[in-house]
């Protein structure tokens, strides 16, 4: 296996990913883990991730400098370059010209680490900081225009740093880079499978469950739904799932629920009507964090409430997924809170369940592959994506029945016509958003002043990031013409064409 070091990137589970897709086991463990414990996990390899800070700033993270004398290979990401030459020796200074973005590196020195590459690569910068004076023992092996170490390795103990972040897409070459550190530094395999994944996880849930009774949100799309199939798989009777029809979810959802999971789970499903309940508590919220708190905590009390009638649980199972837990906290490393998911920061601090999230340490598309792996239909596993608050945080400012409704059939329209023209498996997620703003239009030759709609579309991978889609023209008209005539309210629609980042792909 290779250890990853997280010190505060948000984008330390993208190495954990890429190196999975190299089909190499990797776990992630905060910045502050003993080198005994690491030591016992026998890694082939250790990965130190890039992060915010400054190895010069007060409480800046660190780890124990015992890391680098395990006798295991060693690559320090951006950070971890720093990181790594300020704990051996070298010099880390405030770069006079900080590099954010594309840049063009320069391969000087013969490595493992560059073995078949060409000499001029294009990268992705991030950091303000550079090395400014090697460590002794270690060699430059890439420059940059304007960084003096672009790259840098002591190969005698297989300590190697890389200034830009090889795990994103923006570096086109960085999977090979990190191929190479995987097979020919640290001489791994390359033989690990999802399917070894799914043993792990079941063993590790009958180990913690025992014979407890276990319950589920099941909420219809890919991420509960394969949690639930993974936990049923792994102590079937001892699980029940509910389905809880908070007034936020899509058109048609319970029905589609019902018919799915009804014939897989049969008597252990459960649906509740709390729709009543939520929109009172989210009357006159009009802050987005405050509707996550409150949906996260409603959610919470209606399982325990409904639990009393079924029996005692132990536990509930949520399809929580490792971008939430980066974007709401800091899990394993110093990383910056982006926003609060329902079902991560804004769970109430009691309760009587403890969580069992089987995926959380999993991206979408590694979710859709174990949900393969265990049987579930394609329907659910292509589904786009769908945020855990549901439409709270697509209509912007206050809730109401109306305004649900509203975005709901937009929603629908905006669903039926990216499949009628054969998009929908191309894009990572089309929806509606209602605006809280009103303009003048002019309908049957009346004025008007009505509500406005905004189409998102984006293509992604992982959700970390995200470009927005360019949708033919043919199929935004269909789409602006249905919503305008079929949805009440509404007279005018726009298109969002910004990426993630700088904004995030839902707008609250």
């Amino acid at each position: 296996m290779i250890v990853i070091l997280d010190f505060g990137s948000q984008t330390t589970q993208l190495i954990a990913r890429r190196v999975r897709e190299l089909k190499v086991y990797c776990e992630i463990f905060p910045y502050t883990v003993s080198p005994a414990e690491i030591k016992a996990k026998n890694p082939k390899g250790i990965i130190l991730s890039g992060g915010p800070a400054s190895v010069h700033g007060n409480g800046s993270p660190s780890c124990y400098k015992d890391f680098f004398s395990l006798d295991v290979p060693v690559l320090g990401i951006c950070y971890g370059m720093q990181l790594l030459a300020h704990a051996s020796g070298g010099k880390v200074e405030r770069a006079q010209v900080r590099e954010f973005g594309h840049a063009e590196i320069f391969v000087e020195t013969e490595s493992l680490l560059f073995q078949g590459l060409p000499k001029e690569l294009s990268v992705w910068m991030s950091h303000g900081d550079e090395v400014k004076v090697l460590p002794k023992g270690f060699v430059r092996l890439a420059k940059s225009a304007s960084s003096l170490q672009a790259a840098m390795a002591n190969v005698e103990q297989k300590l190697y740093g890389v200034q830009f972040h090889p795990e994103v897409m923006h570096t086109p070459q960085g999977k090979e880079i990190l191929s190479n550190f995987l097979f020919r530094i640290c001489a791994e395999k390359g033989d690990w499978e999802i399917s070894s994944f799914v043993q792990r996880e079941i063993q590790h849930i009958k180990e913690k469950v025992g014979t407890k009774k276990v319950l589920c949100a099941l909420s219809g799309g890919v991420d509960s739904a394969v949690a639930s199939s993974l936990v049923y798989q792994a102590i079937g009777k001892q699980l029940n799932c509910i389905f809880v029809d908070n007034g936020l979810l899509r058109h048609g959802e319970e029905e589609r629920v019902k018919n799915i999971f009804g014939k897989k789970f049969k008597e252990a499903l459960q649906t509740v009507d709390a729709r009543k309940r939520f929109l009172k508590k989210l009357k006159g919220v009009t802050h987005p964090e405050k509707k996550r708190k409150i949906i996260g905590r409603e959610f919470i009390r209606v399982f325990e409430s409904e639990s009393k009638k079924l029996g005692e649980f132990n536990f509930l199972v949520q399809g929580t997924l490792y971008p939430d837990l980066i974007e709401s906290q800091s899990v394993r490393g110093p990383s910056a809170v982006i926003k609060t998911h329902h079902n991560v920061g804004g769970l109430p601090k009691k309760m009587k369940f403890s969580l069992l999230e089987p995926l959380k340490f999993l991206f979408k598309d590694e979710v859709r592959l174990l949900g393969k792996e265990l049987g579930l239909p394609e329907e659910i596993l292509r589904r786009h994506p769908f945020p855990g608050p549901g439409l709270a945080v697509r209509v912007l400012g206050e809730l109401t029945e109306q305004k649900l409704e509203t975005v709901r059939l937009a929603d629908k329209i905006i669903e039926e016509e990216i499949r009628a023209s054969g998009l929908y498996e191309k894009l990572w997620q089309a929806f509606a958003v209602l605006l809280p703003v009103r303009s003048v239009g002019v309908m049957g030759d009346a004025r008007t002043y009505e509500q406005a709609i905004a189409v998102r579309a984006v293509t992604s991978q992982d959700a970390m990031t995200a470009d927005w889609a360019d949708l033919p023209r043919e199929v935004l008209v269909k789409i602006s013409n249905r919503i305008i005539n079929e949805v009440r309210g509404v007279n005018r629609v726009v298109y969002d064409i910004s990426s993630k980042p700088p904004a995030t792909i839902e707008w609250e």
